[in-house]
């Protein structure tokens, strides 16, 4: 068992009964969290899209519309997967007093973490396989190399699962949720080539908007989904495991203190 001053988690699979726990009482509401997760993506990319669509017409060779599915996909899973390693998982550490009732288990707090994480994951790739399809069907998305965008979506929802992790370890209610989305996803989702590609923005600003694990994730989503090849893979795929496994790493360290004091 890992000790509170131990800096690195020990994974193992007993993370996966809470992983299956949380599916299990999310199923009871599937149909309202699936809605309101899909929802507001649909509204971005039908209404952002045929509305600059027409004053756009193209952005990087391609109509605008396959431009933003791309980027709507892969932000979709980044808000899917934070709400829930916030919200929710804030909910059963802290109010519901779910995971101190795991520690009776023979589960530790690296198990849990991870669960969290890996269920967080889960819920962004219900999301951004949700837009994907739509985005098919209205046809945004060209070839059969769109199907490498699903093992992706499961990278980018452990990135953000893990980040949103660190912020739900530190926080000391929910009211603390709301810098986190106004000063660190709000921009990220404006500055990562979600709606305007980077080469728009100021030199300084687009070197740090490549700093960013969303604008990194897009660069490898939108070549899959609009039939080019990606460039820089590993580069890429090396800045979104590195903040997912950095963060993930804190944030067991985090709670590891957190909930024995």
């Amino acid at each position: 068992m890992a000790r509170p001053e131990q800096l690195l988690p020990v994974p193992s699979l007993r993370f996966i009964p809470v992983w299956r726990r949380n599916l299990r009482v999310w199923r009871k509401l599937m149909v309202p969290s699936v809605l309101g997760n899909f929802g507001e993506p649909l509204l971005y990319l039908f209404v952002f899209g045929y509305g600059f669509g027409r004053l756009v017409g193209e952005v990087e060779s391609m109509p605008y519309m396959d431009f933003l599915a791309s980027g709507i996909v892969c932000s979709s899973i980044m808000l899917t997967s934070s709400f829930e390693a916030l919200y929710s998982a804030f909910t059963r550490m802290h109010e519901q007093q779910t995971w101190t009732n795991m520690l009776n288990a023979p589960l530790n707090v690296d198990d849990i973490v991870l669960g969290e994480i890996a269920f967080a994951a889960t819920k962004g790739v219900f999301s951004g396989v949700a837009i994907l399809v739509v985005a098919s069907i209205a046809g945004f998305v060209t070839g059969p190399a769109a199907l490498w965008v699903l093992p992706m979506m499961l990278l980018i929802g452990f990135c953000f699962g893990s980040l949103a992790m660190v912020v739900t370890a530190i926080a000391p209610g929910y009211d603390f949720f709301l810098y986190y989305f106004t000063l660190i996803l709000t921009p990220m989702l404006l500055l990562s080539g979600v709606f305007f590609p980077l080469s728009e923005l100021p030199a300084v600003v687009a070197g740090i908007a490549h700093l960013l694990p969303l604008a990194n994730a897009v660069a490898i989503v939108r070549p899959l989904m609009t039939g080019t090849v990606p460039t820089d893979v590993f580069l890429h795929l090396s800045v979104v495991i590195a903040y997912g496994v950095a963060a993930w790493v804190f944030a067991t360290y985090r709670l590891r203190r957190r909930l024995a004091s």
